[in-house]
């Protein structure tokens, strides 16, 4: 207990010639900073004490000191004070950097500590702290996800924040989430792009590097086709005009980078991991979100596509709900609900619902006639995991006309 108390002592003070800042400068009042010290000794005491901190503690400690910090900013923001030092954010790192430490396997510390480096703009110590964070946690693909998030919205990295993609895919090939995240990233790249070389009007001219369509399955990364930093803004790139160069547009629509090669590899490559239909119309929908991007309606064929050529009948199932999502792509305003041609979009696509139903039910029925009880079950497990119980609720209800004790059984799945 004497070790604990010395060392909270030791800690206090640190703080010190801080508080005596504060009260020379008039930020807080004397009794306001009795108050702050003895709330900084509670916690000071209560984590040094050997098994009697939680992460709890350290987050609460954390969020203590950013409220004061931020009270600090505003009273001094008032009083025409200037800051003379960043005490309070190195406290604040400082608590954070020793709660991490001391319970590595907490998340929501680590994410704490990653948002408050992100909100200071502390790049090198956030960069060293995804970098340990990644470190004892591999396998959470959302960290992985946040990284590359990080590095592109925040920092333009497009090339960093593919590779904190693709080494999450390394360590967690088999998240679905991922990949389509994955997707989603290089969709709003390309929208970036997209967007960038509007606003220019024109394209500077360069030699694009085509991509290799098949994957190497022993190399650590996928092959894709580099971009470069002219993609985002070339050098020596004229002012926006408003004659669109019809020749420059043309070697805009064969660039890789533009032309979805990077999102179809992605999908390709998961459905050779997964080879799940239901993949596929995730993928649809992501890149169903991305209107205004030029390769978008190309994907989009590529994905129906795929799953026409697929032998099973759940493929064509997803096919024919893709076909009708297709249909009313462009119809979620009320200015196209309106339009003439909506009747005729929204009888097509409840024409290719029609038959994924259809499909749907010849294939259930098919199950059951081929199959023993066993085999049903397995069917209802596997629609199950894939997290599609409209479909697994519909095979209940066409086994349960045969067999009603069978039917109870199989409800049970879905409870438990």
């Amino acid at each position: 207990m004497a070790a604990a108390s010395d060392k909270a002592r030791f800690y206090m003070e640190q703080s010190v010639p801080e508080l005596q800042e504060y009260e020379r400068k008039n930020i807080f009042t004397r009794e306001e900073i009795t108050s702050i010290a003895r709330k900084r000794s509670e916690f000071e005491h209560l984590l040094n004490t050997p098994g009697a901190a939680t992460p709890a503690d350290y987050a609460r400690y954390a969020l203590y000191e950013m409220n004061l910090d931020s009270l600090r900013k505003k009273r001094s923001k008032r009083l025409g004070v200037k800051a003379t030092s960043f005490a309070g954010q190195k406290k604040i790192f400082f608590v954070l950097e020793r709660g991490v430490r001391r319970f590595q396997g907490d998340m929501g510390l680590w994410m704490q500590y990653l948002e408050f480096c992100r909100k200071e703009a502390a790049n090198k110590k956030l960069a060293k702290a995804l970098t340990q964070c990644l470190r004892m946690h591999p396998i959470k693909w959302d960290i992985w996800v946040w990284a590359a998030k990080y590095y592109f919205e925040q920092q333009a990295d497009m090339p960093t924040a593919r590779s904190y993609m693709q080494r999450g895919l390394r360590f967690c090939k088999r998240e679905r989430k991922l990949w389509l995240e994955y997707a989603k990233l290089e969709m709003l790249y390309v929208a970036k792009i997209a967007a960038r070389r509007k606003i220019l009007g024109l394209d500077i001219e360069r030699t694009a590097k085509q991509i290799d369509s098949t994957l190497d399955a022993d190399a650590d990364m996928m092959a894709l086709p580099d971009v470069t930093a002219d993609e985002i803004k070339p050098e020596g790139a004229p002012e926006p005009k408003q004659a669109v160069d019809e020749e420059a547009l043309k070697k805009l629509a064969a660039s890789p980078a533009l032309n979805g090669d990077i999102p179809r590899i992605i999908f390709e490559t998961s459905m050779r991991d997964f080879n799940d239909p239901t993949i596929a119309e995730q993928f649809f929908d992501v890149f169903a979100g991305f209107t205004d991007v030029p390769c978008t309606s190309k994907l989009l064929q590529h994905i129906i596509d795929y799953l026409s050529n697929q032998e099973f009948a759940t493929s064509k199932i997803s096919m024919h709900i893709c076909l009708a999502k297709l249909e009313l792509l462009d119809t979620n305003t009320q200015e196209a609900i309106e339009a003439a041609e909506f009747p005729l979009k929204l009888a097509k696509a409840l024409s290719a619902l029609k038959k994924a139903m259809g499909d749907a039910v010849a294939q259930y029925i098919r199950v059951l006639s081929q199959g023993s009880f066993d085999r049903v079950k397995a069917v209802v497990k596997r629609q199950l995991k894939a997290g599609n119980e409209d479909e697994a609720t519909l095979l209940i209800e066409i086994a349960g006309k045969a067999n009603p004790i069978q039917k109870a059984q199989l409800e049970a799945l879905i409870s438990s």
